[in-house]
């Protein structure tokens, strides 16, 4: 047996039951008896909250109760283990009817000692594998977790990895457009960590002047600098027992990046103004909304920084990329922001969530928190209606411009969702750049304007477009194309 299977053997001949426990420790099992039908329903409440019984052997024929009648009295027996029905009976009707009430197998005396171990075996290995079954399908059902909202298989996978690397020392770099939720991430591998009663202190390395930002992270000596009158302990050493969390790291200057770089490897952390290094003991999570492969390969983010933080990366999805997350949370910032407001909304109707459903959010949960705050404010309730909504049905992405908007592309057929719609066009005096834009746009429109749908069509990472389609909003193709 490839794991220890824990179990219950009902049996009032003691011989017998002697006989089936010899059996089976002799085989790896773990097994308890039990004299008759009281005394097997004690142990199996006894049981309650701590390891269950794999597998039942239950005699037929108990001195206190017939075993089909303490099945049919225990559910528990055959829901939460597999129950072995063993009887000198071999009556095929008290068969079909242990079968009915759940048993997993029927066995007749005498049994041979290779058929009980084998039988045994398989339905303790049939109750392991319903269990993870389970405990599967609970974690896939998770609405929320830690601070976030969400159903979708998308966050499905972020709260895995949350759970994962909660108790590593290694760094996490999590990235993520802005408003997928970054800082709630590291706040939850925080809370599940065992580093949950030590502090979680969070900097926003784009919020601090440069000049200061150093001083915030190492803290400094009374008369480092100017403005410096007294000591200063520094985030990382306030953080020590607990964790850092470095946001936008990708706005920190390149000099400040070694200094970073140089605390990641060792431990330690040098004061601005001092000449001494001192420990500390601190989890260190760092997150970007920008892509920082770009700004590594534009000079502005260091290459071996950039390895040292990706040793646990976690990336966010879009609310776009959610499926129908946005109503679970829509619906649960209306509870909370109506309860500010001593308020009573009606549940969101289908024309909102039809809406909301449409909307591309291009700032994410944060700009759907903020937008239905907006409209819980504003509204005198019972309901939130379209009115109330800022936000539009528009299904193309952010920064998303079609072709015939598009000056250089004029004598192009737009797309038009047929999927002719390139065949036979010439492509001659256009750049490469020029025909990559014009297969992305017509798979966007075959796909009704999603951009995973164009993604798989075009068999690239969504994130892939999403790049794309931002540099083309910008500018970045326009003088290429033009």
């Amino acid at each position: 047996m490839s794991e220890k299977t824990h179990v219950l053997i009902v049996e009032d001949t003691l011989s017998l039951a002697l006989t089936y426990a010899s059996q089976l420790e002799a085989a790896g099992c773990v097994v308890e008896l039990a004299g008759s039908g009281a005394d097997a329903q004690q142990q199996l409440a006894s049981r309650h909250g701590g390891q269950a019984f794999d597998v039942i052997l239950l005699d037929l024929g108990l001195p206190d109760t017939d075993g089909l009648e303490l099945m049919a009295s225990t559910p528990e027996m055959t829901e939460q283990t597999s129950t072995v029905v063993i009887t000198a009976d071999g009556s095929i009707n008290r068969a079909i009817n242990a079968m009915r009430l759940g048993a997993y197998d029927f066995l007749v005396k005498p049994v041979a000692p290779e058929r009980l171990v084998t039988t045994v075996d398989r339905a303790g290995e049939r109750r392991r594998l319903e269990n993870e079954l389970v405990l599967a399908r609970q974690v896939q059902r998770r609405e929320s977790f830690q601070g976030f909202i969400g159903a979708s298989d998308a966050m499905q996978v972020v709260y895995r990895a949350i759970e994962n690397v909660a108790n590593s020392k290694a760094t996490v770099f999590v990235t993520g457009e802005s408003g997928t939720g970054k800082e709630v991430t590291a706040e939850a591998i925080h809370n599940v960590s065992q580093r949950r009663e030590g502090r979680f202190v969070a900097i926003n390395c784009g919020a601090i002047p440069e000049n200061l930002l150093e001083s915030e992270l190492f803290g400094h000596v009374k008369g480092a600098f100017t403005g410096a009158l007294e000591h200063r302990t520094g985030a990382a050493k306030e953080a020590s027992g607990g964790t850092l969390f470095l946001d936008e790291i990708c706005e920190m200057e390149l000099k400040l990046q070694v200094k970073l770089l140089r605390f990641l490897q060792t431990g330690m952390i040098q004061p601005v103004g001092s000449s001494r290094a001192v420990p500390v003991d601190v989890r260190v999570i760092c997150a970007t909304n920008r892509d920082p492969l770009v700004e590594m390969q534009a000079g502005r983010f260091r290459e071996d920084l950039f390895y040292r933080l990706s040793v646990l990366p976690i990336e966010l999805p879009p609310l776009r990329e959610r499926d129908d997350d946005v109503v679970l949370l829509a619906q649960g910032f209306v509870d909370r922001f109506s309860a500010e407001e001593n308020k009573s909304f009606e549940p969101l109707g289908e024309a909102v969530l039809t809406l909301l459903r449409r909307h591309r959010w291009p700032g994410n949960v944060r700009e759907l928190q903020n937008e239905v705050r907006r409209a819980v404010v504003m509204s005198a309730g019972p309901t939130l209606s379209l009115e109330t909504l800022n936000v539009t049905t528009s299904a193309s992405p952010p920064g998303y411009r079609t072709a015939e908007a598009n000056p250089a592309l004029d004598s192009a057929p737009s797309p038009s969702g047929d999927d002719e719609s390139l065949a036979g066009l010439s492509f001659q005096g256009l750049t490469l750049e020029q025909i990559e834009k014009m297969a992305i746009e017509n798979a966007i429109a075959r796909n009704n304007g999603s951009i995973p749908g164009a993604a798989r069509d075009l068999a690239v990472s969504p994130s892939t477009l999403y790049r794309k389609l931002e540099k083309w909003s910008v500018g970045g193709a326009t003088s290429s194309l033009s």
